[in-house]
């Protein structure tokens, strides 16, 4: 590999000349709501609040990944790169930002990957830990372990640990946290080794996210083991208390043993317990979906994140219909679930009225349920898995099978326990339906037994070199668009690069991510993009002669990736890329700077922007002592915040948004994601799979379309989808009412007036805001306005 990289040599004309090499001045963070997204995210004490610094440690572990001192071409990449992150024309992804640095050639890929997929129980807790989003397909054919076969459990705290029970107020504290009798606290964790049958596995949880995932691993292989008279010992002494600072996550506070004790409790009473009885009708899948649901719970407590999961299953399996209902009826509310389609599937639909078959039968009842339960919550949605990159060119079948749990084996963790398992499932995807899913945001395509992508975000609108509220929209001076048009393809390029970079990480799927070398780059910020550069509106876009010019930067962009993509892992001696196109969601790294969202179009003209915090109040109304100290801040610059039911221990914190586009003079031109009809939203789909992702090397679109429900009953519905689902890879589909009223505690973005946006903002005290309101203008009933 060092030889492909070291023939990098000086005449060679490398991507980023655009940006130059000597330091440029970092872009603004967008008051208020980029500002709070950076501090919670991505600022460490030493960036000074400066976007700049972050892309100076980013741009330098990055560059570290190569493993070498650098040549002096390298050099110059990494300056090149330092200022397309700086200028915030190449965002990269929340999780480089966050923790990129000069040591992160010692760091593991998992705490980059944005997207994974997972075949065990035990390797998705391990990936949700480490921050990833994570996929996993519940297929009757992709699940090899009955619980019911589980060991029985003893779980053990050491009297002396700080979170043991002191008292009986600490008794009954612990006992309503881990939800049981205050008499049963004892035997639930003070199990006594020396009063242990003969047969049994004692194992001890080690203090980090490795020990926590080894010790579901031990359970997890004991289980397809089928170890169910034997006795699994799980001593959690050595996990440091709830509140201790974890250092690989900026001292984020620790949850403590006896969060994760109360996931062994929970699968041991509603999982395996359950599956023993004889009456019991949980099948393997459901005791999957049930297990992931306990531990997903437990990494939300922990703070790490919200523990972001996709949950699919294919129309075909006998227990489809209870899984289409998981999630309504069944309260498994920790993961995005989705049926995974195909073309016979929607040509019975649309085509197969005369076919009386078992399995258009199927099909037809699958479609209605599916549609009756996501016009009421949005879920679950429709996967079209044979459209997905790797079900189209085979290669999802050609992975290999290993016995001996390489698939899943790192400096930092090897399976062992788990291997026999891993290889059984390996070996059953090779001819399943489906061996091909996604990652919770639906963007990425990944192997159903384990796979990785690295993702980042290019701003277009943000590779401009004059300052954007200078630039007459659509009427861009001949060389100020030559050199943005030349930006924004260096930062496709240096974007691509950079994600080659990561994939030379030490990582759990190393295998599969050598096979692959996959990658997702895409666009954020298009529609801002689209009316400076061009002068075009939404509506415009949609008109492919009109909007020609765009449509066809666009295709040349992906053209770029690709091409880059194929000559640097020429380079670097490592495969063609399976995939190098993406849209993502893009959240963190749009609000920084104020752009609307991937794909999305604005959700609101304005409005509050509900942002998760760990953290609740105590019976007095103060702030419990581990709650994130930005809380109290927040509160009293005068920050509306509420208190979370449905996810104990969060709190969100509203902050008035005024979207960048209606700071860029778009007028009544602007259309927003409820005023969007379905069609034009699919048909704007359809554009971005033609154009950017392309027919080949291309992963999806993550976009979520909202119908409203006031405008669209239950059969309107119904003919949307089926009109247009089958025609593009993936899109969730979100039922909206104009209260908001879908059975959800709150939704990210809650619609304000004019008035109320102003007099919040007004009562908030926090200068950016205030500025940011002061130089906006929006279209009024007699023309432009100023705030």
């Amino acid at each position: 590999m060092d030889g492909g990289v070291m023939g990098f040599g000086l005449n060679r004309q490398i991507p980023g000349s655009s940006f130059g090499e000597r330091a440029l001045p970092a872009r603004l963070l967008d008051p208020g709501m980029g500002v709070a997204v950076a501090r919670r995210t991505v600022f460490r004490p030493d960036d000074q609040e400066c976007f700049g610094r972050v892309a100076d440690r980013v741009a330098e572990g990055n560059m570290s990944l190569l493993g070498r001192p650098l040549t002096p071409v390298e050099h110059m990449e990494q300056a090149r790169l330092r200022n397309a992150i700086a200028t915030g024309a190449l965002i990269t992804s929340g999780r480089h930002l966050q923790h990129g640095d000069a040591g992160q050639a010692g760091r593991n890929m998992e705490l980059f990957t944005n997207c994974a997929t997972a075949i065990a129980s035990f390797a998705k807790f391990y990936l949700l830990l480490n921050g990833s989003g994570v996929g996993r397909s519940y297929d009757d054919a992709l699940v090899a372990v009955d619980w019911a076969q589980a060991p029985k459990l003893r779980l053990r705290l050491d009297p002396s640990h700080a979170d043991f029970p002191r008292g009986a107020a600490g008794f009954a504290a612990l006992a309503a946290e881990l939800g049981i009798a205050v008499d049963e606290v004892e035997a639930a964790i003070c199990a006594d080794p020396a009063a242990m049958p003969a047969n049994t596995v004692f194992h001890a949880v080690a203090d980090s996210r490795e020990g926590w995932a080894k010790a579901v691993e031990v359970l997890e292989g004991m289980a397809f083991e089928q170890r169910a008279d034997e006795t699994l010992f799980l001593d959690f002494s050595a996990v440091r208390p709830r509140g201790a600072p974890i250092a690989g996550m900026q001292d984020r506070p620790a949850s403590g043993p006896v969060s994760l004790m109360r996931a062994f409790l929970n699968i041991d009473r509603h999982v395996i317990a359950p599956a023993r009885n004889p009456d019991s009708a949980m099948l393997p899948w459901e005791q999957a979906l049930l297990v992931d649901h306990y531990l997903s719970l437990e990494v939300q407590v922990g703070g790490a994140r919200r523990a972001a999961r996709m949950a699919t299953k294919s129309w075909r399996d006998p227990g489809i219909f209870r899984f289409i209902r998981a999630k309504s009826e069944g309260g498994l509310w920790t993961a995005n679930n989705s049926v995974m389609v195909d073309q016979e599937f929607w040509q019975i639909l649309r085509h197969g009225q005369d076919r009386s078959d078992a399995l258009a039968q199927t099909a037809r009842a699958v479609f209605d349920e599916v549609t009756r339960c996501a016009y009421i919550n949005g879920e679950p949605g429709f996967i079209n898995g044979d459209k997905l990159e790797d079900h189209r060119t085979g290669a999802a079948w050609a992975k290999p099978v290993y016995q001996d749990g390489r698939d899943f084996r790192s400096d930092r963790y090897h399976a062992d326990r788990g291997a026999a398992l891993l290889g059984e499932l390996a070996r059953r995807a090779q001819s399943a339906h489906f061996p091909a899913t996604t990652n919770p945001c639906g963007e990425i395509v990944l192997h159903v037994t384990g796979g990785y992508c690295v993702i980042a975000d290019f701003a277009p609108l943000l590779a401009c070199p004059m300052e954007i509220e200078a630039v007459v929209p659509g009427a861009v001076p001949a060389e100020v668009a030559a050199e943005w048009d030349a930006r924004v393809e260096d930062s496709v390029r240096l974007g691509v690069r950079f994600l080659m970079r990561a994939n030379l990480m030490d990582a759990l799927y190393g295998e599969e991510v050598r096979r692959t070398n996959r990658m997702g780059i895409g666009p954020t910020g298009l529609h801002e993009w689209a009316w400076m550069r061009f002068g075009l509106a939404f509506d415009d876009l949609l008109d492919e002669e009109k909007s020609a010019a765009f449509w066809a930067a666009v295709e040349s962009l992906s053209v770029a990736a690709k091409e880059e993509g194929a000559r640097y892992a020429a380079e670097l001696g490592r495969a063609e890329p399976f995939t190098v196109t993406t849209v993502k969601p893009a959240g963190t790294t749009s609000k920084l700077f104020g752009l609307t969202e991937g794909a999305h179009l604005p959700a609101k003209r304005q409005y509050l922007r509900w942002v998760q915090f760990r953290g609740t109040r105590d019976e007095n109304g103060a702030w419990v002592a581990d709650a994130d100290p930005l809380l109290a801040q927040y509160e009293a610059r005068g920050y509306p915040i509420r208190t979370l039911t449905s996810f104990p221990g969060m709190s969100i914190v509203g902050f008035p948004t005024l979207p960048r586009i209606q700071r860029l003079g778009i007028g009544d031109k602007l259309v927003t994601a409820p005023e969007a009809d379905p069609e034009s939203q699919y048909g704007w789909l359809r554009l971005l799979e033609r154009y950017w992702i392309g027919a080949e090397q291309g992963n999806q679109v993550s976009y979520t379309l909202k119908i409203l429900t006031d405008r669209h009953a239950l059969e309107d519905f119904r003919t949307i989808v089926l009109a247009h689902q089958p025609d593009i890879r993936c899109c969730a589909i979100l039922p909206s009412q104009p209260d908001h009223a879908l059975g959800y505690e709150y939704l990210p973005e809650e619609e304000i007036s004019l008035d109320d946006f102003l007099a919040l903002a007004a009562r908030i005290d926090d200068p950016g805001l205030h500025e940011a309101v002061d130089t906006a203008h929006l279209q009024c009933a007699g023309g432009v306005c100023p705030i």
